[in-house]
């Protein structure tokens, strides 16, 4: 409401600026200042309205939360440590939104981070991989053959991988390293900190914090 009453003033302010050399100053009436409003308007001119009232185009390269931004990405490609991420996103979080997959996306790189963790994508995301019950992520260890079905959801996952690789994504968990799905409450989520939520995954981080993550 705050905003619309600047915008409104500031539309009124430039109406009555607009108006010819010579037009009578502010009458005391509502009546004569709504004449004399609508008679700025006039000679304000639409385009200059428009440029009023036009939100702020999105900076360039900004991350946006939406299908239709991902797919407007240029296709996305990289090395070994991006073809994990993309692997990771594609069998984690595919359904999810694209804010989920950004969130998933940035639980993996705190990982990487943290000295309590491997130390590169691929070696956090096939941790304890042929272990009974030790995978970090389960479709790394349940039994099932990795197969990219879906491929234009791959091509969206790899762009989400490749926005998280160069830096470009703002961070939504505030340094969490472990989530789960609301189905479930695994018994680590009782002593962990949970930081947010977002769609159906729940995100935490370890109780204490370090500069490593």
């Amino acid at each position: 409401m705050r905003l619309l009453r600047v915008t409104y003033f500031a539309l009124l302010i430039a109406a009555v600026s607009a108006l010819p050399f010579g037009a009578a100053a502010y009458p005391d009436s509502a009546k004569g200042l709504a004449r004399i409003e609508a008679q700025g308007l006039k000679y304000t001119g639409s385009k200059r309205l428009k440029a009023m009232i036009t939100p702020p185009a999105v900076a360039p390269g900004a991350v946006q939360y939406s299908r239709s931004w991902v797919d407007a990405q240029p296709k996305a490609e990289g090395s070994d440590e991006w073809r994990c991420l993309s692997e990771a996103l594609y069998f984690e979080a595919r359904g999810e939104t694209v804010k989920g997959q950004f969130a998933v996306a940035e639980v993996i790189m705190n990982r990487v981070k943290s000295a309590r963790f491997p130390g590169s994508l691929c070696g956090v995301i096939n941790q304890g991989t042929g272990k009974k019950f030790g995978c970090q992520f389960t479709y790394t260890c349940d039994g099932n053959k990795e197969v990219i079905a879906e491929p234009q959801a791959y091509s969206r996952v790899g762009k989400v991988a490749r926005a998280i690789l160069d830096g470009n994504a703002p961070k939504l968990t505030d340094g969490a390293t472990h989530y789960h799905t609301t189905a479930v409450r695994p018994s680590w989520s009782r002593v962990y900190t949970k930081t947010t939520r977002i769609g159906d995954h729940l995100f935490y981080r370890h109780t204490w914090r370090s500069a490593s993550n």
